[in-house]
Protein backbone atom coordinates (compact mmCIF):
# COMPACT_ATOMS: atom_id res chain seq x y z
CA UNK A 1 0.00 0.00 0.00
CA UNK A 2 0.62 3.52 -0.36
CA UNK A 3 3.05 5.12 2.42
CA UNK A 4 3.59 8.62 4.03
CA UNK A 5 7.48 9.56 2.71
CA UNK A 6 9.64 12.27 4.20
CA UNK A 7 8.54 15.70 2.48
CA UNK A 8 9.47 15.88 -1.12
CA UNK A 9 12.64 18.26 -1.85
CA UNK A 10 10.54 19.72 -4.76
CA UNK A 11 7.15 21.88 -4.39
CA UNK A 12 4.48 20.22 -6.11
CA UNK A 13 2.82 23.21 -6.62
CA UNK A 14 6.15 24.72 -8.74
CA UNK A 15 6.58 21.39 -10.86
CA UNK A 16 2.76 22.51 -11.64
CA UNK A 17 3.64 25.99 -12.39
CA UNK A 18 6.82 24.15 -14.49
CA UNK A 19 4.26 22.49 -16.37
CA UNK A 20 2.26 25.51 -17.18
CA UNK A 21 5.22 27.07 -18.30
CA UNK A 22 6.01 24.37 -20.98
CA UNK A 23 2.53 24.13 -22.28
CA UNK A 24 1.77 27.99 -22.42
CA UNK A 25 4.36 27.94 -24.57
CA UNK A 26 3.80 25.33 -27.19
CA UNK A 27 0.40 25.69 -27.32
CA UNK A 28 1.51 28.94 -28.82
CA UNK A 29 1.01 26.42 -31.93
CA UNK A 30 -2.61 27.34 -32.34
CA UNK A 31 -1.71 30.88 -33.23
CA UNK A 32 -0.69 29.23 -36.56
CA UNK A 33 -2.80 31.10 -38.21
CA UNK A 34 -1.99 34.62 -37.14
CA UNK A 35 1.45 34.12 -40.00
CA UNK A 36 -0.82 32.81 -42.79
CA UNK A 37 -2.11 35.93 -44.52
CA UNK A 38 1.34 37.65 -44.08
CA UNK A 39 3.33 34.53 -45.35
CA UNK A 40 0.52 34.67 -48.29
CA UNK A 41 1.25 38.40 -49.25
CA UNK A 42 4.96 38.37 -48.80
CA UNK A 43 6.06 35.20 -50.71
CA UNK A 44 1.94 34.28 -52.93
CA UNK A 45 2.40 30.66 -51.13
CA UNK A 46 -1.30 29.48 -51.10
CA UNK A 47 -3.39 28.69 -47.55
CA UNK A 48 -3.46 24.95 -48.94
CA UNK A 49 0.60 25.47 -48.77
CA UNK A 50 0.41 27.11 -45.22
CA UNK A 51 -1.81 24.93 -43.62
CA UNK A 52 0.43 21.95 -44.50
CA UNK A 53 2.76 23.41 -41.41
CA UNK A 54 0.15 23.71 -38.96
CA UNK A 55 -1.21 20.10 -40.19
CA UNK A 56 2.61 18.02 -40.38
CA UNK A 57 3.34 20.12 -37.07
CA UNK A 58 0.28 17.83 -35.62
CA UNK A 59 0.72 15.08 -37.21
CA UNK A 60 4.39 15.13 -36.00
CA UNK A 61 3.06 15.49 -32.66
CA UNK A 62 1.24 12.56 -32.06
CA UNK A 63 3.96 10.56 -34.12
CA UNK A 64 6.67 11.91 -31.33
CA UNK A 65 4.55 11.69 -28.74
CA UNK A 66 3.24 7.93 -29.38
CA UNK A 67 7.15 6.75 -30.51
CA UNK A 68 9.40 8.74 -27.71
CA UNK A 69 6.71 8.02 -24.49
CA UNK A 70 9.16 5.00 -23.72
CA UNK A 71 12.27 7.18 -24.02
CA UNK A 72 10.23 10.11 -22.08
CA UNK A 73 9.85 7.71 -19.64
CA UNK A 74 13.73 6.33 -19.46
CA UNK A 75 15.28 9.76 -19.45
CA UNK A 76 12.94 11.47 -16.55
CA UNK A 77 10.79 15.05 -17.46
CA UNK A 78 13.80 17.06 -16.62
CA UNK A 79 16.22 15.35 -19.69
CA UNK A 80 12.76 14.68 -21.79
CA UNK A 81 11.43 18.04 -21.20
CA UNK A 82 14.54 19.99 -22.16
CA UNK A 83 14.91 18.02 -26.00
CA UNK A 84 11.75 19.79 -26.22
CA UNK A 85 12.38 22.97 -25.55
CA UNK A 86 15.71 22.42 -28.04
CA UNK A 87 13.58 20.82 -30.78
CA UNK A 88 10.33 23.48 -30.43
CA UNK A 89 13.16 26.18 -30.28
CA UNK A 90 14.66 25.36 -32.80
CA UNK A 91 11.88 24.82 -34.87
CA UNK A 92 10.75 28.47 -34.86
CA UNK A 93 14.29 29.97 -34.94
CA UNK A 94 14.38 27.00 -38.59
CA UNK A 95 11.14 29.00 -39.22
CA UNK A 96 12.80 32.40 -39.24
CA UNK A 97 15.78 30.95 -41.85
CA UNK A 98 13.29 29.49 -43.68
CA UNK A 99 11.25 32.83 -44.05
CA UNK A 100 14.82 34.19 -45.01
CA UNK A 101 15.78 31.93 -47.76
CA UNK A 102 12.17 31.66 -49.15
CA UNK A 103 11.81 28.12 -48.45
CA UNK A 104 8.47 26.37 -48.25
CA UNK A 105 10.21 23.13 -47.56
CA UNK A 106 12.25 24.34 -44.91
CA UNK A 107 9.43 25.81 -43.30
CA UNK A 108 7.75 22.56 -43.52
CA UNK A 109 11.05 20.74 -42.00
CA UNK A 110 11.38 22.97 -38.95
CA UNK A 111 8.09 24.18 -37.89
CA UNK A 112 6.15 21.00 -39.24
CA UNK A 113 8.32 18.12 -38.41
CA UNK A 114 11.16 19.38 -35.67
CA UNK A 115 8.77 21.63 -33.87
CA UNK A 116 6.38 19.38 -34.31
CA UNK A 117 8.28 16.80 -32.21
CA UNK A 118 9.11 19.32 -29.91
CA UNK A 119 5.15 19.60 -29.35
CA UNK A 120 4.73 16.15 -28.54
CA UNK A 121 7.33 15.48 -26.39
CA UNK A 122 7.12 18.84 -24.85
CA UNK A 123 3.07 17.60 -24.66
CA UNK A 124 3.60 14.14 -22.52
CA UNK A 125 6.58 14.69 -20.30
CA UNK A 126 5.67 17.08 -17.73
CA UNK A 127 1.52 16.14 -17.71
CA UNK A 128 3.12 12.29 -16.99
CA UNK A 129 4.76 14.21 -13.93
CA UNK A 130 2.04 15.78 -12.71
CA UNK A 131 0.30 12.62 -12.22
CA UNK A 132 2.76 11.39 -10.13
CA UNK A 133 3.06 14.11 -7.80
CA UNK A 134 -0.94 14.91 -7.32
CA UNK A 135 -2.43 11.20 -6.78
CA UNK A 136 -5.10 12.98 -5.09
CA UNK A 137 -5.91 15.68 -7.40
CA UNK A 138 -4.68 14.19 -10.81
CA UNK A 139 -7.70 15.41 -12.67
CA UNK A 140 -7.03 19.21 -11.35
CA UNK A 141 -3.31 19.19 -11.50
CA UNK A 142 -3.25 17.91 -15.83
CA UNK A 143 -6.14 20.35 -16.32
CA UNK A 144 -4.19 23.29 -14.96
CA UNK A 145 -0.95 22.31 -17.46
CA UNK A 146 -3.44 21.36 -20.31
CA UNK A 147 -5.48 24.91 -19.91
CA UNK A 148 -2.24 26.32 -20.21
CA UNK A 149 -2.07 24.81 -24.09
CA UNK A 150 -5.27 26.25 -24.44
CA UNK A 151 -5.14 29.54 -23.30
CA UNK A 152 -1.83 30.20 -25.01
CA UNK A 153 -2.95 31.15 -28.41
CA UNK A 154 -5.28 33.79 -26.50
CA UNK A 155 -1.78 35.23 -25.47
CA UNK A 156 0.17 34.42 -28.39
CA UNK A 157 -2.02 35.12 -31.05
CA UNK A 158 -2.15 39.03 -30.84
CA UNK A 159 1.37 39.26 -29.49
CA UNK A 160 2.45 37.57 -32.95
CA UNK A 161 0.08 40.08 -34.69
CA UNK A 162 2.05 43.18 -33.20
CA UNK A 163 5.77 41.48 -33.64
CA UNK A 164 5.09 40.84 -37.22
CA UNK A 165 4.01 44.40 -37.70
CA UNK A 166 7.13 45.59 -35.55
CA UNK A 167 10.01 43.67 -36.59
CA UNK A 168 8.71 41.23 -40.09
CA UNK A 169 8.40 37.50 -39.91
CA UNK A 170 11.47 36.06 -39.58
CA UNK A 171 12.28 38.15 -36.89
CA UNK A 172 9.07 37.12 -35.10
CA UNK A 173 9.96 33.82 -35.56
CA UNK A 174 13.48 34.17 -34.38
CA UNK A 175 11.94 36.42 -31.12
CA UNK A 176 9.53 33.66 -30.62
CA UNK A 177 11.89 30.63 -30.62
CA UNK A 178 14.33 32.25 -28.11
CA UNK A 179 11.83 33.55 -26.01
CA UNK A 180 10.19 30.16 -25.32
CA UNK A 181 13.12 27.98 -25.52
CA UNK A 182 14.04 30.17 -22.44
CA UNK A 183 10.88 29.33 -20.72
CA UNK A 184 10.95 25.62 -21.50
CA UNK A 185 14.69 25.32 -20.34
CA UNK A 186 13.69 27.19 -16.93
CA UNK A 187 10.60 24.82 -16.41
CA UNK A 188 12.68 22.11 -17.39
CA UNK A 189 14.99 22.03 -14.91
CA UNK A 190 12.62 22.02 -12.27
CA UNK A 191 10.97 19.15 -13.13
CA UNK A 192 11.15 15.95 -11.30
CA UNK A 193 9.63 12.31 -10.12
CA UNK A 194 8.49 12.24 -6.62
CA UNK A 195 10.22 9.92 -4.71
CA UNK A 196 9.15 6.29 -4.76
CA UNK A 197 6.12 5.87 -2.31
CA UNK A 198 5.06 9.27 -2.03
CA UNK A 199 1.65 10.50 -1.30
CA UNK A 200 1.36 13.90 -0.24
CA UNK A 201 0.35 14.72 3.19
CA UNK A 202 -3.21 16.01 4.03
CA UNK A 203 -2.99 19.70 4.64
CA UNK A 204 -7.36 20.10 6.00
CA UNK A 205 -6.94 18.47 9.85
CA UNK A 206 -6.09 15.28 7.98
CA UNK A 207 -8.29 15.95 5.31
CA UNK A 208 -11.33 13.66 6.09
CA UNK A 209 -9.41 11.33 8.14
CA UNK A 210 -6.37 10.69 6.39
CA UNK A 211 -7.93 9.96 2.94
CA UNK A 212 -5.47 8.02 0.59
CA UNK A 213 -6.11 8.78 -2.90
CA UNK A 214 -8.15 5.28 -4.66
CA UNK A 215 -5.87 2.57 -6.22
CA UNK A 216 -5.39 2.86 -9.64
CA UNK A 217 -7.12 -0.27 -11.60
CA UNK A 218 -3.81 -2.00 -12.74
CA UNK A 219 -0.77 -1.63 -12.74
CA UNK A 220 0.76 -2.09 -16.33
CA UNK A 221 3.36 -1.37 -18.87
CA UNK A 222 2.60 0.21 -22.18
CA UNK A 223 3.08 -3.32 -23.80
CA UNK A 224 0.37 -4.47 -21.61
CA UNK A 225 -1.63 -1.93 -21.85
CA UNK A 226 -2.27 -1.74 -25.59
CA UNK A 227 -3.42 -5.53 -24.75
CA UNK A 228 -6.37 -4.75 -23.26
CA UNK A 229 -10.15 -3.39 -24.56
CA UNK A 230 -10.11 -0.52 -21.80
CA UNK A 231 -6.83 1.31 -24.18
CA UNK A 232 -9.46 1.14 -27.30
CA UNK A 233 -12.39 2.05 -25.77
CA UNK A 234 -10.44 5.65 -24.41
CA UNK A 235 -8.76 5.89 -27.92
CA UNK A 236 -12.36 6.10 -29.77
CA UNK A 237 -14.03 8.01 -27.25
CA UNK A 238 -11.38 10.96 -27.55
CA UNK A 239 -11.02 10.54 -30.99
CA UNK A 240 -14.51 10.94 -31.97
CA UNK A 241 -14.31 13.98 -29.44
CA UNK A 242 -11.69 15.85 -31.27
CA UNK A 243 -13.05 14.68 -34.44
CA UNK A 244 -16.28 16.84 -33.83
CA UNK A 245 -14.88 19.23 -31.70
CA UNK A 246 -12.60 20.40 -34.58
CA UNK A 247 -15.58 19.86 -36.70
CA UNK A 248 -17.41 22.52 -34.97
CA UNK A 249 -14.15 24.93 -34.53
CA UNK A 250 -13.55 24.67 -38.10
CA UNK A 251 -17.27 26.08 -39.08
CA UNK A 252 -18.59 27.69 -36.06
CA UNK A 253 -17.88 31.34 -38.00
CA UNK A 254 -19.75 30.11 -41.19
CA UNK A 255 -22.85 28.36 -39.68
CA UNK A 256 -23.28 30.90 -37.03
CA UNK A 257 -24.21 33.65 -39.96
CA UNK A 258 -26.41 30.89 -42.15
CA UNK A 259 -28.10 30.02 -39.20
CA UNK A 260 -28.48 32.59 -36.98
CA UNK A 261 -27.91 35.74 -39.53
CA UNK A 262 -25.16 37.18 -37.09
CA UNK A 263 -22.79 39.51 -38.78
CA UNK A 264 -18.87 38.50 -40.03
CA UNK A 265 -17.60 40.39 -37.03
CA UNK A 266 -20.26 38.91 -34.45
CA UNK A 267 -18.83 35.81 -35.14
CA UNK A 268 -15.00 36.38 -35.58
CA UNK A 269 -16.24 37.71 -31.47
CA UNK A 270 -17.71 34.11 -31.28
CA UNK A 271 -14.39 32.36 -32.24
CA UNK A 272 -12.00 34.56 -29.62
CA UNK A 273 -14.32 33.37 -27.13
CA UNK A 274 -14.56 29.98 -27.55
CA UNK A 275 -10.83 29.87 -27.08
CA UNK A 276 -11.77 30.54 -23.29
CA UNK A 277 -14.37 28.47 -22.75
CA UNK A 278 -12.34 25.97 -24.23
CA UNK A 279 -9.17 26.65 -22.03
CA UNK A 280 -11.86 27.07 -18.91
CA UNK A 281 -13.46 23.64 -19.52
CA UNK A 282 -9.81 21.88 -19.09
CA UNK A 283 -9.57 22.69 -15.99
CA UNK A 284 -12.96 23.05 -15.09
CA UNK A 285 -13.86 19.92 -16.08
CA UNK A 286 -11.02 17.97 -15.24
CA UNK A 287 -11.06 19.32 -11.27
CA UNK A 288 -15.09 18.21 -11.58
CA UNK A 289 -13.53 14.91 -12.57
CA UNK A 290 -11.91 14.06 -9.43
CA UNK A 291 -15.14 14.33 -7.39
CA UNK A 292 -17.10 12.50 -9.30
CA UNK A 293 -15.40 10.32 -11.21
CA UNK A 294 -13.57 9.85 -15.09
CA UNK A 295 -16.44 6.77 -16.53
CA UNK A 296 -18.72 9.55 -15.18
CA UNK A 297 -17.05 12.71 -16.45
CA UNK A 298 -17.11 11.38 -20.76
CA UNK A 299 -20.53 10.00 -19.96
CA UNK A 300 -21.63 13.29 -19.40
CA UNK A 301 -19.68 14.74 -21.86
CA UNK A 302 -20.96 12.85 -24.68
CA UNK A 303 -24.48 13.78 -23.61
CA UNK A 304 -23.86 16.96 -23.16
CA UNK A 305 -21.92 17.28 -26.77
CA UNK A 306 -24.96 14.60 -28.11
CA UNK A 307 -28.04 17.28 -26.99
CA UNK A 308 -25.82 20.10 -28.40
CA UNK A 309 -25.57 19.25 -31.59
CA UNK A 310 -28.86 18.00 -32.25
CA UNK A 311 -30.49 21.60 -30.68
CA UNK A 312 -27.71 23.43 -32.92
CA UNK A 313 -29.56 23.63 -36.25
CA UNK A 314 -32.65 24.42 -34.53
CA UNK A 315 -31.08 27.65 -32.31
CA UNK A 316 -32.15 30.10 -34.68
CA UNK A 317 -31.19 32.97 -31.76
CA UNK A 318 -27.70 34.05 -31.67
CA UNK A 319 -27.13 34.28 -27.68
CA UNK A 320 -28.94 30.31 -27.72
CA UNK A 321 -26.47 29.23 -30.63
CA UNK A 322 -23.27 30.71 -29.18
CA UNK A 323 -23.97 29.19 -25.45
CA UNK A 324 -24.52 26.00 -27.11
CA UNK A 325 -20.96 26.36 -28.81
CA UNK A 326 -19.29 27.47 -25.76
CA UNK A 327 -20.52 24.31 -24.16
CA UNK A 328 -19.61 22.14 -26.21
CA UNK A 329 -16.09 23.80 -26.37
CA UNK A 330 -15.96 22.99 -22.67
CA UNK A 331 -16.09 19.12 -23.36
CA UNK A 332 -13.68 19.57 -26.07
CA UNK A 333 -10.79 20.73 -23.85
CA UNK A 334 -12.19 18.66 -20.41
CA UNK A 335 -11.71 15.73 -22.83
CA UNK A 336 -8.52 16.37 -23.31
CA UNK A 337 -7.53 17.45 -19.57
CA UNK A 338 -8.99 13.93 -18.07
CA UNK A 339 -7.50 11.94 -20.28
CA UNK A 340 -4.04 11.82 -18.56
CA UNK A 341 -5.54 11.17 -15.11
CA UNK A 342 -7.82 8.20 -16.49
CA UNK A 343 -5.00 6.66 -18.24
CA UNK A 344 -3.45 6.54 -14.64
CA UNK A 345 -6.99 5.47 -13.15
CA UNK A 346 -6.71 2.89 -15.77
CA UNK A 347 -3.25 1.59 -15.99
CA UNK A 348 -1.24 3.29 -13.46
CA UNK A 349 1.72 5.17 -13.52
CA UNK A 350 4.48 2.75 -14.27
CA UNK A 351 4.48 3.82 -18.35
CA UNK A 352 2.37 6.66 -17.92
CA UNK A 353 4.35 9.05 -20.75
CA UNK A 354 4.26 5.77 -23.09
CA UNK A 355 0.61 4.99 -22.97
CA UNK A 356 -0.18 8.67 -22.93
CA UNK A 357 1.50 9.16 -25.91
CA UNK A 358 0.29 5.75 -27.96
CA UNK A 359 -3.56 7.76 -26.87
CA UNK A 360 -2.33 10.58 -28.52
CA UNK A 361 -2.28 9.18 -31.72
CA UNK A 362 -6.16 9.86 -32.07
CA UNK A 363 -5.35 13.33 -31.70
CA UNK A 364 -3.30 13.24 -34.93
CA UNK A 365 -5.98 11.65 -36.80
CA UNK A 366 -8.93 13.51 -35.50
CA UNK A 367 -7.01 16.85 -36.45
CA UNK A 368 -6.54 15.48 -40.11
CA UNK A 369 -10.56 13.78 -40.76
CA UNK A 370 -12.29 16.46 -38.27
CA UNK A 371 -11.86 19.34 -40.54
CA UNK A 372 -11.65 16.96 -43.73
CA UNK A 373 -15.04 15.44 -43.11
CA UNK A 374 -16.89 18.05 -42.03
CA UNK A 375 -15.89 20.35 -45.48
CA UNK A 376 -16.93 16.76 -47.27
CA UNK A 377 -19.96 16.52 -45.91
CA UNK A 378 -21.07 20.03 -45.82
CA UNK A 379 -20.34 20.21 -49.53
CA UNK A 380 -22.10 16.67 -49.86
CA UNK A 381 -25.22 17.83 -48.09
CA UNK A 382 -25.08 22.31 -48.72
CA UNK A 383 -26.62 21.70 -45.20
CA UNK A 384 -25.17 22.38 -41.90
CA UNK A 385 -27.82 20.73 -40.03
CA UNK A 386 -27.40 17.59 -41.90
CA UNK A 387 -23.77 17.58 -41.22
CA UNK A 388 -24.55 18.21 -37.19
CA UNK A 389 -26.81 15.33 -37.52
CA UNK A 390 -23.86 13.02 -39.04
CA UNK A 391 -21.35 14.17 -36.12
CA UNK A 392 -24.49 13.82 -33.71
CA UNK A 393 -24.61 9.81 -34.47
CA UNK A 394 -20.90 9.51 -33.38
CA UNK A 395 -21.67 10.98 -30.12
CA UNK A 396 -23.95 7.67 -29.95
CA UNK A 397 -20.99 5.75 -30.61
CA UNK A 398 -18.92 7.77 -28.14
CA UNK A 399 -21.37 7.22 -25.33
CA UNK A 400 -21.93 3.58 -25.69
CA UNK A 401 -17.74 3.16 -25.87
CA UNK A 402 -18.09 5.46 -22.76
CA UNK A 403 -20.90 2.60 -21.01
CA UNK A 404 -18.47 -0.11 -22.23
CA UNK A 405 -15.76 1.35 -20.71
CA UNK A 406 -17.51 1.96 -17.58
CA UNK A 407 -18.43 -1.75 -17.47
CA UNK A 408 -15.35 -3.19 -17.99
CA UNK A 409 -13.73 -0.96 -15.02
CA UNK A 410 -16.31 -2.95 -13.11
CA UNK A 411 -15.77 -5.87 -14.46
CA UNK A 412 -11.89 -6.01 -13.81
CA UNK A 413 -12.55 -4.55 -10.35
CA UNK A 414 -14.98 -7.88 -9.86
CA UNK A 415 -12.70 -9.95 -11.05
CA UNK A 416 -9.78 -8.69 -8.75
CA UNK A 417 -12.18 -9.19 -5.89
CA UNK A 418 -13.53 -12.81 -6.63
CA UNK A 419 -9.66 -13.58 -6.77
CA UNK A 420 -8.33 -11.82 -3.40
CA UNK A 421 -5.94 -9.81 -5.39
CA UNK A 422 -5.62 -6.14 -3.64
CA UNK A 423 -4.48 -3.90 -6.91
CA UNK A 424 -1.74 -2.42 -4.70
CA UNK A 425 0.05 -5.42 -4.89
CA UNK A 426 0.52 -6.25 -8.15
Amino acid sequence: MLQQSISPTKNRWLIALSAVGIHISIGSVYSWSVFTKPLQEQFGWTLNELSLTFSLAIVFLGLSAAFMGRWVEQQGPRKSATLAAILFGAGLIGAGVAVLLKSLPLLYLMYGVIGGMGLGIGYISPVSTLVKWFPDRRGQATGLAIMGFGFASVIAGPLIARLITGIGLAGTFFLLGTVYVTIMLIAASYLALPPNGWVPTNSKADHEANRLPKPDLEYLTANQAIRTRRFYFLWVILFINITSGIAIIAVASPMAQELTGMTSLAAASMVGIMGLFNGFGRIGWASFSDNIGRPVTYILFFVIELLCFFFLPRATHPLVFQALVFLILTCYGGGFACVPAYIGDLFGTKQLAAIHGYILTAWAAAGYVGPTLVSWVRESTQSYEQTLIIFDSFFVVALLVALLLRHEISRVRNQQAALLVPVAEK
